[in-house]
């Protein structure tokens, strides 16, 4: 069975090609991803571990969801509809940063992507897809990097180097700057 296309972009984040997801893992190739993180109104956030016969990272724990826009879907948009496929759930949502990253995973593929990042507040119900989530929960920020530290193992690669930017973004938007 075919995976969707991603869209596949320089280091600019200009698109130059699409190709299927999982030969675009297999190659290495730099495609345009997202990652949402959502907190809630006490400053916790919501991390899901992801779904055991996912293609990679099975078992991991990271932000409340990520993926792939599709060609010619907007990033925003895309962010929105798969927090609502995974999480069962939507909200307001705000590009914070991004970055590029390539990480060789265990089962033989490379993630290489310009990811975007984007920020939501939920307070409410949440009801993930037993396909893609097999758990989730609130966190403070504290203990997520203290895991970190700890275990860094049971994280995905991509939260690992978001989270700390995240953290940061997060204080710096507490004492009330931007």
């Amino acid at each position: 069975m075919l995976q969707p296309p991603v869209i596949l972009v320089n280091e600019k984040d200009e698109p130059v090609g699409t190709m299927e997801k999982m030969e675009a893992h297999q190659k290495g190739l730099l495609h345009r991803a997202f990652s949402v993180f959502v907190i809630n109104s006490k400053g916790e956030m919501l991390l899901q571990q992801r779904a055991l016969h996912k293609y990679h990272s099975g078992g991991l724990w990271t932000n409340t969801c990520c993926s792939h826009p599709l060609p010619g879907e907007d990033v925003l948009a895309a962010a929105h509809r798969r927090l609502q496929e995974e999480m069962g759930f939507d909200c307001g949502l705000e590009a914070i940063f991004s970055f590029t990253y390539r990480a060789a995973l265990d089962n033989g593929l490379t993630e290489h992507e310009f990811d975007h990042v984007f920020l939501g507040v939920y307070d409410g119900v949440i009801t993930p897809d037993a396909e893609e989530v097999l758990s989730h929960r609130f966190l403070p920020l504290g203990t997520i990097r203290r895991l970190l530290a700890e275990e860094p193992d049971t994280f995905t690669h991509w939260f690992q180097l978001a989270f700390p930017k995240m953290e940061a973004y997060l204080e710096n938007k507490e004492k009330g700057g931007e």
